[in-house]
C-alpha cells in the first residue's frame, strides 16, 4: 500500500470514530433533557408522553390535601389559566405552600394527573422556569384585561 493510501485510510479511521463518538454524546444529552411546561401547555397536550418534564406554576390557595399515609399529597398548579392536578409521594420543602411557586419534576399519568417525583419551592425567580413565568405574566395579563381566564376540562377550578 502506498503511503498516500495509508494516510487517507487513518485519516477515514480518524473521522470515523470522531462521527462515533459524537452520535453517542448526542444519544446521551437526548436521552437527560428535561423541558419545563405550564399547565396551559400541559392541558394543550404539548408534553412528550410517557417522558419525564418538569411542570412550573402557582400551588393554588386551598388545594393541598395530605393523605393519611402522610407522605403522599395532592395539590393543583395553576398558571392562572389552567390547572393540572398534582400526587407526589414524599417530604415536601419547607417554603412549599399554597400561592406560592413550585417546580415538580415527573410525568403524566394516564388518569390526567401528573405523578411529581420531585418538588422544589420557589424562594426567587430561580426556580421558576422561563416558560412557566411567561404563562403566568401572559395570564396576569389577561386576567387584568378583563379577559376570560378559562379552565381546564377535568373540572374548572379545583
Amino acid at each position: 500500500m502506498k503511503p498516500r493510501h495509508k494516510r487517507l485510510t487513518f485519516i477515514l479511521v480518524g473521522l470515523a470514530g470522531v462521527a462515533v463518538a459524537v452520535a453517542l454524546v448526542l444519544n446521551a444529552f437526548r436521552s437527560n433533557i428535561v423541558f419545563a411546561f405550564s399547565p396551559s401547555e400541559v392541558v394543550a397536550g404539548k408534553v412528550p408522553e410517557g417522558h419525564s418534564f418538569r411542570l412550573g406554576g402557582l400551588v393554588k390557595k386551598g388545594s393541598l390535601v395530605r393523605d393519611k399515609d402522610g407522605l403522599t399529597v395532592h395539590f393543583v398548579v395553576t398558571d392562572l389559566a389552567q390547572n393540572v392536578n398534582v400526587t407526589y409521594k414524599g417530604i415536601l420543602p419547607d417554603l412549599f405552600k399554597e400561592g406560592t411557586g413550585a417546580v415538580s419534576l415527573g410525568k403524566m399519568g394516564p388518569d390526567g394527573v401528573f405523578h411529581a417525583q420531585q418538588v422544589l419551592a420557589k424562594h426567587d425567580e430561580k426556580y421558576m422556569p422561563p416558560e412557566a413565568a411567561e404563562a403566568l405574566k401572559e395570564a396576569k395579563k389577561e386576567k387584568a384585561q378583563g379577559m376570560p381566564v378559562t379552565m381546564n376540562e377535568k373540572g374548572g377550578s379545583i
